[in-house]
């Protein structure tokens, strides 16, 4: 993604999803050129020069067509997606360019073998920007804005990329039946109307179509079916009586709705990266192998998810954690992102480290580093200060125990959540910083990765050495 300064091939820039389209290859005559959006609708746009237009000049034509308000002009960026790779262009990056390096760009950021890569195509999306922050997004009034951004929660919602809860995934499908279908329908309208869209056009596929297993099995999928549909029309009437107050069953009212409650996810507005981690040594033989893991990195912090499971194993805001990126030393060995964060051991608070095995290590590192040096300056800037915290912002001792007690108790009333981070299930190397060992991992610490932020650092860098082991 857009984490560095540098250009893609010899330098990388940054982060969806169908084969529909590819930008064409002339470059000086007129030519067309199909934009999709999350909704998978296209705008269709004839434009001359297109091999020397940036994405900032090709914006422009994009907020024309769909009438976006210049108020706007930074909720959106333009993505290359393909199955393999998802790149969020910077506005300066020539999109026609950047097509032809595509290859390129998978043998530098996929493992994908080659007759994939060869096949591969992009296309170029108008998506949410990864750095526009919440905050702004709730000051919109434009109501063409909003639908935009909630075609692309909804999406991501569906698709499992934003786990979430059942009677959060319930809710929000009962709020896109009001938003699509309206508000007025009685249970037989509104059942026949989602029978006829089908019911992942509103829940998440693994929540439509069941887990699977000896006793859903049993059940049969009509039956599980009939039960999530009686749900979805129980969530809707109430969604429903709540907007007939007031001005709330306006769509605009309603979209804010949604995506008000798409922000209560910590990893709303992430990108996306593939990745794996060391599953821990189970059985007799100790045998562990690697889990596919999706990493999403906001300007919130950073989230590492069950890609099969659909739920969180890590998530991190930046002041929590350390990271460093390490390239392949030998042949066959992995780029590798290192988080490090503070754990538990036996009742012994200890330094952890997990390590994500991705080619797209790189651009993760960048992006994490470039996210941390924008909330510095915002940081920076709304204080008025350098960062440093002044004795009447520091916390007293009364309200720091509140809030652990707060931050305990809402662990222990989260526990059971998809949102829930699960430390205990990830393969981690543990020890503590006084040079007393937890496990065969000592790692030598050097300069602060945190220098740039606000706050003081808690941990400093982490430089990775033949030594380092699984432990």
């Amino acid at each position: 993604m857009e984490g560095d300064d540098g250009d893609f091939p010899p330098d990388p820039s940054e982060p969806s999803h169908s084969q529909r389209g590819s930008v064409a290859s002339s470059v000086t005559r007129a030519q067309d050129l199909l934009v999709y959006l999350a909704s998978d609708s296209a705008v269709h746009l004839t434009l001359e020069g297109l091999g020397c237009m940036n994405a900032q000049e090709l914006g422009r034509n994009v907020r024309e067509a769909l009438n976006i308000p210049n108020s706007a002009v930074d909720v959106f960026a333009f993505w290359f997606c393909s199955p393999l790779l998802d790149l969020q262009l910077k506005p300066k990056h020539l999109p026609y360019k950047l097509c032809r390096q595509w290859q390129d760009l998978l043998y530098r950021f996929t493992e994908a073998p080659a007759e994939d890569i060869s096949q591969d195509e992009p296309c170029l999306l108008f998506k949410r920007n990864v750095f526009y922050s919440r905050s702004k997004e709730l000051q919109i009034e434009d109501e063409g804005v909003l639908r935009l951004l909630y075609d692309e929660a909804k999406l991501n919602i569906l698709e499992g990329r934003y786990p979430c809860d059942p009677e959060h995934w319930l809710k929000l499908g009962a709020l896109s039946c009001a938003i699509e279908l309206g508000t007025g329908l009685d249970d037989q309208a509104l059942t026949a109307a989602v029978r006829e869209k089908k019911l992942s056009s509103f829940l998440p596929a693994h929540a439509a179509l069941g887990g699977g297993g000896f006793l859903s099995t049993l059940r049969g999928r009509g039956g599980r079916n009939a039960e999530m549909e009686q749900n979805l029309v129980k969530e809707y009437r109430s969604v429903c009586s709540s907007a007939a107050t007031g001005s709330n069953q306006e769509p605009i009212a309603l979209l804010r709705q949604y995506l008000g409650s798409c922000h209560t996810l910590p990893y709303y507005g992430c990108a996306f990266f593939m990745g794996e981690i060391d599953k821990p040594a189970q059985g007799l033989l100790h045998r562990g192998g690697r889990k596919a893991v999706s990493v999403g990195i906001s300007l919130e912090g950073v989230y590492v998810m069950d890609v099969k499971e659909k739920h969180v194993l890590l998530g991190l805001k930046f002041s929590e954690l350390s990271w460093d990126h390490s390239y392949p030393e030998t042949e066959g060995d992995s780029h590798i992102l290192w988080l490090e964060f503070d754990g538990e051991e036996a009742g012994v608070p200890v330094n952890k480290l997990l390590k994500i095995y991705s080619k797209q290590a790189e651009l993760m590192s960048g992006l994490i580093e470039f996210c941390v040096e924008l909330r510095s300056v915002g940081e920076s800037a709304a204080t008025g200060t350098d960062g440093e915290v002044t004795p009447s912002q520091e916390p007293t001792g009364q309200e720091t125990n509140e809030k652990t007690r707060e931050r305990r108790q809402g662990k222990l009333r989260r526990q059971s959540s998809v949102v829930c981070s699960r430390v205990h299930s990830l393969n981690t190397i543990s020890y503590v910083d006084d040079g007393k060992e937890i496990k065969r991992l000592k790692p030598k610490r050097a300069a602060s990765f945190f220098t740039r932020q606000a706050q003081p650092p808690t941990y400093s860098a982490v430089q990775v050495t033949e030594s380092l082991e699984q432990g």
